[in-house]
């Protein structure tokens, strides 16, 4: 029972720091009295030392910019920084290519700490090309409430040891303006409705990942994007879509302008970026055609980070206080377990959200197929995006 007590203490110490009620000093000298008090010791009172010793670290950070980025600076970085002492830099990428071209240029991952990372074969690149670690699952307890269906994956890449910890989850659907699209005629036409001619140049696109365009096109003749056999009838689909499309967009901040503006009337989609215009007043619907691409995000740790500062921030961010409000921000659920943890209302209303905590209604890329795809079918894509 003291146990208990001191961790509700904890917490609500924690979340008077991130209001800031307290400040950083008095936090430490009333954490330490609360678990001299309550006899806290092992993993709980290692970690609240860490968070008293460890201040004045510096943790850079990359993800996908916009509603997502803003989400985790309000709910989780600067509460943490708040707590700690120590600074998270984050900025944002339009894809992780980018990030990876930088690294191989720099000739090691200095200045590069945690990756929002895309997805498990994102996930199994990074560690096939030796940028993962190897996390001290003890200094991240909260990990115990992440679904067991989104840490198997991770784990079957890396069965001694995890480069990440799952953090949320979507879908890759498409996205329309109902006062130019009817539910119907979505519903329809599913993924070929990003083929209709009648909609050419008000017709958007992702143009960051060459996988997602040759997933659609998949979708588009007919095949599963898990087994493709016909490459050659991906990319006749993706030609097609190319000459109907406005612009490519390159990033969930541009997605979300486009569709805004009505500078586009349809597109292939992030579910959190359509369920945020949703929230804003927006015409927007979205659907996830069948076998349409699910993926799992992961906040990744590169090779050379301060471990004991990233492992107490992938806790932190963890916390289901934390983890539950970046998801309320962000539009994406959380990989908490909603049978272990309780959900709110807004997050239960996400898309694609499951409440089985099992995600077997959701098709996820098969990492071993599609990375092998990578060398040859990405410089088909950029060919086929240059105009060939």
């Amino acid at each position: 029972m003291k146990k208990i007590d001191s961790t509700k203490r904890y917490e609500k110490l924690r979340e008077a720091v991130g209001n800031g009620d307290v400040d950083r000093r008095t936090f430490f000298g009333l954490m330490g009295s609360a678990a001299i008090t309550a006899g806290v010791a092992g993993g709980a009172m290692t970690s609240m030392a860490r968070m008293a010793h460890a201040a004045g670290t510096e943790l850079h950070f990359e993800g996908w910019g916009g509603v997502v980025s803003e989400a985790l600076r309000k709910y989780a970085f600067a509460p943490y920084e708040a707590a700690t002492g120590n600074t998270v830099v984050d900025a944002t990428f339009g894809g992780e290519n980018e990030v990876l071209t930088k690294i191989k240029a720099a000739g090691g991952t200095a200045g590069h700490n945690i990756l929002h990372s895309s997805g498990v074969n994102w996930y199994k690149r990074w560690v096939d090309a030796g940028y993962g670690v190897a996390l001290n699952e003890a200094n991240i307890p909260n990990l115990s409430n992440v679904m067991t269906a989104m840490l198997d994956p991770f784990r079957k890449i890396t069965p001694n040891s995890l480069s990440a910890v799952p953090y949320d989850y979507g879908t890759t659907g498409i996205a329309y303006n109902t006062k130019y699209i009817t539910e119907a005629e979505a519903k329809e036409l599913g993924a070929n409705l990003l083929l209709r001619k009648d909609l050419k140049g008000k017709i958007g696109g992702w143009g960051g990942d060459w996988a997602n365009r040759a997933w659609y096109g998949a979708l588009q003749s007919g095949q599963d994007p898990n087994a493709i056999s016909d490459w050659d009838a991906v990319w006749d689909k993706a030609r097609e879509h190319r000459d109907l499309v406005l612009k490519y967009w390159s990033s969930g901040a541009e997605l979300m302008d486009l569709l805004a503006k009505e500078e586009i009337y349809v597109t292939e989609a992030w579910s959190g970026r359509v369920a945020a215009l949703q929230a804003q007043g927006h015409p927007i619907a979205y659907i996830d055609p069948p076998n349409g691409l699910a993926w799992m995000e992961s906040m990744f740790v590169l090779k050379g980070s301060p471990m004991a500062e990233a492992e107490e921030l992938l806790n932190f961010m963890l916390d289901p206080q934390t983890a539950l409000a970046v998801a309320s921000g962000q539009k994406y659920p959380s990989s908490l377990d909603p049978t272990k943890v309780d959900m709110p209302a807004d997050v239960q209303a996400l898309p694609a959200f499951d409440p089985t905590g099992k995600l077997d209604s959701l098709v996820f890329r098969d990492p071993e197929f599609w990375n092998a795809q990578e060398k040859a079918q990405s410089k088909q894509w950029n060919r086929v995006a240059k105009g060939a």
